[in-house]
């Protein structure tokens, strides 16, 4: 598996270009701006992308969605709630202030447990509600892709429309930290790191009570 971890857009979004060695091709995780860089890098590695998939329907995580379709022609992929939660009209007129380009309506749908096949990999839906009500994080063993439900050291935040603590912290610690513990954390902002393990986090994370 490939994996190209960039920092990209004036919130440092953690965007994801993730390859099948073996046939080329290819997801974009989460394009969040710097709109050239991801795209030369997709070129660079020469990656055929399947899918442009977004952990959540916050602005700052969906802002490249329109460039990346327009040049490699992938569909856009996000979990059914936050396709409805995003496109009612309060909630685009209250995301409009962050001043950032709005996605297209996503392509296609997903929900908990369906599977992403790109090329030899397979990519697992983990539903993550929280954060925002169609959450999810994308697993395919030993690599999470945790968008903004698991930072390194830290969680999401549930203070934006949408969010639900309590429903956030028992979306990580039975869908997340159930997992194998050196499954290796991709977060979707690297404020206290580029990567983790489930195992280290469950140890050392502060917002998770140490109670794992």
């Amino acid at each position: 598996m490939l994996i190209k971890q960039m920092t990209v857009g004036t919130m440092a979004v953690c965007c994801y270009i993730v390859g099948c060695e073996d046939t080329g091709q290819g997801i974009v995780i989460d394009p969040g701006g710097d709109d050239d860089k991801v795209i030369d890098m997709i070129k660079r590695e020469k990656i055929s992308v399947k899918y442009i998939v977004n952990t959540h329907g916050h602005p700052d995580h969906v802002c490249g969605n329109a460039r990346l379709k327009e040049e490699t022609g992938a569909p856009i992929v996000m979990h059914e709630e936050d396709i409805t939660f995003f496109a009612r009209p309060d909630m685009k007129d209250y995301f409009s202030m962050l001043g950032l380009p709005a996605s297209p309506p996503p392509d296609k749908a997903v929900k908990d447990g369906d599977v992403l096949e790109v090329g030899n990999l397979s990519f697992e839906i983990i539903h993550t509600p929280g954060h925002t009500p169609g959450g999810m994080c994308l697993y395919s063993k030993p690599h999470l892709f945790a968008g903004d439900t698991l930072f390194v050291g830290a969680v999401g935040r549930t203070d934006f429309p949408g969010g639900d603590m309590a429903l956030f912290m028992r979306s990580i610690k039975e869908r997340l930290l159930t997992l194998p513990p050196d499954t290796i954390v991709w977060p979707g902002h690297g404020y206290g790191g580029s990567q983790s393990t489930i195992g280290k986090e469950k140890k050392t994370n502060p917002f998770l009570n140490g109670d794992w």
